[in-house]
This record gives C-alpha cells, structure tokens and sequence, in this order.
C-alpha cells in the first residue's frame, strides 16, 4: 500500500507533483531514495501503467534497491518498469534493434580492463612506443572524448595540435574501427550508439517516446553529455520527467559527470517546477554545521539549508599522526574504543580514503590488529584473473568476433599456442579482412605455423564450436561447468598446492555458483544477457552490508552509503584535494564536494585525519594538512595527538621499504599496479629492492631497467619478472 503518511512535508509534495517537469533537489540524508520509490509507486496508484515507467539510476545497486522497494509498495506491478543504469536499459534497446546499428545483437561490453588490453593492442599494432604516452593514458583520453561526443574525425580536426594528440588520434581511429571488427562496445560507445540510433532512426526514436510515458532519473548531477542528451532525445511533449539530484554532491567530473546539466535542465525544461528536499534524517547537528561550513566556500550552488531534528552529537575528532602506519593504527585503536563505549559492531564503521593506494597501509595494520575488514574498490571479483579467463571463454563462445576475449584465452591453459603464432596468425586476418575466430580454421594456409601448433589451434577451435552449439541446448549452469570441467582449469590449480592456487579455486566455483543462481533466478535468461549484467556489475553492486566487518572504501564508492561512524583519512594537500598534477580533471571545488560527501555519510560522529609524512612513488613525502580541515566551523573540531612526537621504533627508510614490500602479496601487484615508471621503486624475490631507470616497449613487451643494490644494473621482461611496485 502506498502510504504517503510515511513522508514528511516536503518529500510529500515532491511525490504528488504530477506536472510536466519536476527538479526534486535533494540534500544529504533527506530521503532522496524514499522520494524515488514513493514517486514509482504512487504513479502506478495514479493509474499509470508500470511498463511507461523508465527509471534510470547511477548503479545497479540502486536500481535493485528501488525496484523491491516499490514491490513491497504495489506488488507484482513493479516487475514490469524499467528501472537500471542508463548503461543497462540502452544496451538492452540496442540489443532489441540491432538491425538497425552497426552491431549484432550478440555484442560483448568491454569493461575498463578489456577496453585498456584493447588500446595496447593497437597501441603494438600502430608501432607507437613514445615516452609519456602509456595505454592507460590514451584509454583515458578516448574515454574523455567520448563522454564529450567527440570522435576521431572532430579530435583529429579541431582538437589535436602536437605530436602526441596525432598519435592518440590514430589509437582513437583504430581502437573504433576495432570495437565494431570485434561486435563490442565499450561503456561509452553504449551511449554514443544510442544517441546515433534515435537520431538517425526516427521511427524507433518514436517507439520508445511512446512506449516511455514517464521518466525518473536518479543522482542527476552525475550525469554527462551523452546521457542528459538522451534524455532530451526521449522526452516528448506527452512524457513527464522528474530529475532527482543535488550539486552539492556532484563528483565524478573525472568521469565526465557534468554538474552544469543541473542548470541546463532549467533553461531546456522552462515549465519545470523545483522541489527541495532539506531536512536530514541521517546525520547529528554538529555533522550538519561541519559540513555546511566546508561546503558554503563553493561557489554558484543551488540555495537550500540542511536542518534536522536529530540531536546535536559529538564534535568531529580530528587525529594528526606521524605516517600512514601510525595512521592505520590509530584507526584501528579508534574503532575499538568506539565499539566499546558504545556497544557497537565492526560493520557500523567505514574508512574512507581519496585514492585505493592509500588502503593498502589499512590492511596491513588491521590484520595485524585482529580488526575484521572488507574491501570496495580493489581487486574486484570479477576482475581477478581467474574469473575473466572463464568469463573470456564464454564471451567467445557468445560472441566469436570478440578478438580482445579470444587473445586472452588462445593459450591459457597452456596449449602451445605462442606469441609468434598469434602474431601471425592476426596479420592473416587483417590481410584477408576476416576475423582472428575465422582464421583458426584456415591455419593451415598462415605461412610459417609448424604442423603440431596448427593442430593446437584446430584443436582449441573445435572445442569453442562444440560450446557454441550447446550454449542454446544447456542452461547456463550446465554450459559453464562443462566448460570448466573439460578445461582442466580445477585439476590444474589443485595440482599447484599452493594458497593462491586454492584461492583461485575458489573464485571459479563462486563464479560457477553465481552463474547457477543467476539462472534459476532468470529463466530463459540468455549468455548474452548475463555476461551483460557481469560487465555492467561494480565492486559497489556486490557489497554484502550484513557481513559484520568495517567496509574500507575510497569516498567515490561511499556516495549513497551511510554508516553511524565515518573515518576521513589521508586529509593532506595533494592527496586531498588531489593535485591537479596527477589527475588533470581534479577541482578544488569537485573535491570539497568529495569532502562534503564523506562527512554526511556519518549518522553519529566523524573522525578525520591526517599524517605528517607519508610514502608516495617511492620517497617520503612530508605533509601539510588539507585545506578542507581548515574550513571547519572551529567549535564543532576537537584535535587530538596520534602518534606525532613519538621517537621510539623509527626505521630507515630501507628497513621501511622492505616492511612494506613484505607485508603485500606479489598478486596484487601483478593484477592492480601493472605500470612502472622511470623512478618506480621495486622489489625482486632475487636481486631484492630497486629503482626503475629506464622503460622501453609496449603491451607483453615491455621491459625495465632497474638498478638494484650494490648497483646491480639489470634488464627485465616485467611479464615474468614477478616485481612488486610501490606508486
């Protein structure tokens, strides 16, 4: 039953709203998703039919949250709304009008990792080694001009001015031409496809302004200029809109979020109607005043006033520590002390930090503290190596012209298949204008391939055909244990008996139980629609807020989340805010917002705090404390002393780097920090700790000078050489 008594004033007047355009600005803490829920299911009560409803949201976290919401509200009616990430719901419509885009509607979404293995691809491919211009560069960049609608032809003609923007053109060029030679799209191209469907194709433009009578869109503020440009594409004189949103809390600038689409939806939508949203039910009135303070020194804001009637609370507690270890241990000590003094569990606690870098000191300490963990943001379940090697496999099975998946399973497990051999086996294909899958079962005719490998390669085709043929015959659960099981791949970690090993032997099963559920859960669900929902999952989708542990977290995973007690750490200059040097899409604006963001994530009390020096790529750095801290009402602030004056246990700086490299295992390494720079301090299991002096070569190429102890001078193929890194 929709009940609206649950509401208050404002929240109440914002749902009944059922004119033509709605802005419903809504401040931290406010009920902004109650509002949302409330809104879907009093407009079924209203008598609008569930399937006209399009409700877009920035995760699929959100959109499950929302959707069985409004099924406790309505029932089975909820079932029929289209409620997901703008991500989802147009990858679900271009799939249903493939016939008319450049794509078959069995195409595979690349995440940030495929879209980066694909960028050094044909980084190698285009012979680009230049100093400075590393992968993860261009895939940022091409991601950037994306997000900004402009293609390679517009970045070539008006944008591109020095050596370097040439080359990035060229990478641009090719990497398209390669996403549609591969039937994949990135997340990007999702959007941009979309955009060019409804404009070039009227008549499915129509359809879906038809079909959609009413349209939600959730964190509004974070949107960009693809999506609020679909959004105007969809919304029809007869479609209403509601906008649900909050400049204060727009931070994902570095992801093209454009906080000006806020303004921009006043000026377009000239008839809509502003609903604010300002009392806070989540946060102590001392949380309020700190906030506020920080976040008035912002300039051009919406005007709203945050109040609450919860009590007055604690002073946030800020804790100067000597380096991030005595930080992580002052945290730890914290936490103890809090949930002693009031009765409270580890999972009421988040630690929340600028960069993912800045968790590994956490860790640490904390397993060493007996103080249980859980980790958003790191190595992410679905990025773990073992987990996209079998996930790789089914994307091929579903898609054969995913080039990116093939590459990375033509030898794994071990087949004999080399490098030579693919090389070779690529320049047929180009040269004959087929694709890589194609020309496995013409090996025979690639020049310079000995017999025993062309068997290899006809051997491993014929397996994928038979998985082909069965993908339709089997359900998901059968086909992908089947798969797994004719691999080898569990015998072959077992035969290994080692930790790690064991661990990746858990990963597939877990994969495998997750594949199973999500079967039965769907049926007639199909490969395509579950690798879709694997490739369109974040680290922040799989959070599991029942498990009793304190949740480490940057401050962009922690939007939307709310915990009775936040810790803010690392608050120095050039960590936070960010120096615009290491991210050239930081503001100092965009990061108090960040700020402002982790402070009303807290329901009782906040602590921050802040080092005085710190390692960072390689050396110590000395620290001075975040601008942020200072724009604190000074009465709502309490400063205490960590360990800042403490002499006993200082270390050399050596003694504390091999500490450092000891206490993490070379995995995570291997898979979270694959970039080494000229300066990169390393560790050898062999030659022990060094300092990278030159780099050369690209993809599986690359190769590092680093000059050891004792100036040991050694070159190393960083594919084998197993370092640990320290960025």
């Amino acid at each position: 039953m929709v009940d609206l008594k649950q509401l208050n004033d404002e929240q109440r007047k914002a749902v009944e709203f059922v004119g033509t355009q709605q802005i419903v600005l809504a401040g931290a803490g406010s009920g902004k998703t109650k509002v949302t829920n409330y809104k879907v299911a009093f407009l079924i009560k209203k008598g609008l039919k569930p399937d006209s409803i399009l409700a877009l949201t920035y995760t699929n976290k959100a959109a499950g949250e929302i959707r069985a919401k409004v099924k406790e509200l309505v029932g089975k009616k909820a079932d029929s709304i289209s409620i997901g990430t703008f991500q989802s719901i147009f990858a679900n419509i271009l799939r249903t009008e493939a016939k008319h885009i450049n794509y078959r509607d069995n195409f595979s979404i690349y995440d940030v990792e495929d879209s980066l293995s694909l960028v050094s691809n044909v980084m190698e491919a285009l012979g680009i080694e230049v100093d400075g211009l590393t992968s993860n560069t261009v895939r940022h960049r091409i991601s950037y001009l994306k997000n900004h609608m402009i293609n390679p032809v517009e970045y070539r003609k008006k944008i591109a001015k020095t050596k370097k923007d040439k080359l990035i053109a060229d990478i641009f060029e090719e990497y398209q031409n390669r996403l549609v030679a591969n039937n994949s799209m990135d997340f990007e191209e999702l959007l941009l496809e979309t955009i060019k469907l409804f404009s070039s194709k009227k008549q499915v433009l129509q359809k879906y302004k038809k079909k959609f009578k009413y349209i939600i869109v959730d964190e509004f503020q974070d949107t960009n200029k693809t999506q609020y440009k679909i959004l105007k594409l969809l919304v029809s004189r007869s479609c209403k809109v509601t906008v649900v949103g909050d400049d204060s809390q727009g931070i994902f600038g570095w992801k093209g979020a454009n906080l000006k689409n806020m303004h921009a939806f006043k000026k377009d939508f000239k008839n809509h109607k502003l609903f604010k949203l300002e009392q806070n039910f989540r946060s102590t009135k001392t949380i309020l005043t700190a906030a506020d303070s920080v976040i008035k020194n912002n300039k051009d804001q919406y005007v709203k006033t945050l109040y609450t009637q919860n009590n007055d609370g604690e002073q946030l507690t800020l804790i100067k520590c000597a380096d991030e270890k005595d930080e992580a241990f002052q945290l730890a000590k914290y936490i103890k002390k809090e949930i002693s003094k009031k009765k409270l569990s580890y999972k009421d606690f988040a630690i929340l930090y600028r960069t993912n870098a800045q968790s590994r000191a956490l860790e640490d300490i904390f397993r060493k503290e007996k103080v249980p963990h859980t980790l958003i943001g790191g190595l992410e379940f679905y990025r773990r190596k073992e987990v996209k090697d079998v996930i790789a496999y089914l994307r091929v099975i579903a898609n054969t012209n995913d080039e990116e998946s093939l590459l990375r399973i033509m030898n794994f497990p071990q087949r004999g298949i080399g490098n030579t051999t693919v090389t070779r086996m690529i320049a047929f294909a180009r040269k004959h204008e087929i694709t890589l899958f194609q020309t496995m079962s013409r090996v025979f005719e690639v020049i310079d391939i000995k017999e025993r490998i062309q068997k290899n390669v006809k051997g491993f085709r014929l397996l994928l055909e038979k998985y082909i043929e069965l993908k339709d015959k089997l359900s998901l659960g059968e086909l992908s244990r089947a798969l797994v099981d004719e691999l080898g791949l569990i015998r072959m970690f077992k035969s290994e008996h080692t930790a790690e090993a064991n661990q990746r032997i858990q990963n597939i099963n877990r994969l495998l139980q997750i594949i199973t559920e999500y079967s039965d859960a769907n049926k007639g669900a199909t490969l395509d629609e579950f690798l879709e929902e694997v490739s369109l999952t974040s680290g922040i989708d799989m959070y599991d807020e029942e498990k009793n542990a304190v949740t480490l977290l940057t401050l962009h995973s922690a939007k939307g989340m709310e915990f009775p007690i936040v810790f803010i750490s690392g608050c120095e200059e050039e960590i936070f805010p960010l120096a615009n040097k290491f991210s050239e899409d930081t503001s100092v604006e965009e990061e108090r917002r960040l700020f402002y963001v982790g402070m009303t994530r807290a329901e009782q009390k906040v602590f921050i705090s802040h080092a005085r020096s710190r390692y960072r790529f390689g050396e110590v750095a000395y620290q001075s404390r975040s601008r942020f801290i200072d724009e604190i009402k000074p009465a709502a602030l309490e400063e205490v002393n960590g360990g800042i004056g403490r002499k006993a246990n200082r270390k050399t700086k050596k003694e504390l780097f091999y500490e450092y490299f000891n206490s993490v295992d070379y995995d995570d390494f291997d898979q979270d920090n694959k970039v080494v720079h000229i300066g990169s301090r390393v560790m050898h299991e062999k030659f022990g700790l060094g300092k990278v002096v030159d780099v050369t070569g690209v993809g599986d190429q690359v190769k590092a000078t680093v000059n050891f102890e004792g100036n040991n001078v050694r070159q190393l193929m960083l594919k084998f050489a197993r370092l640990k890194i320290l960025h």
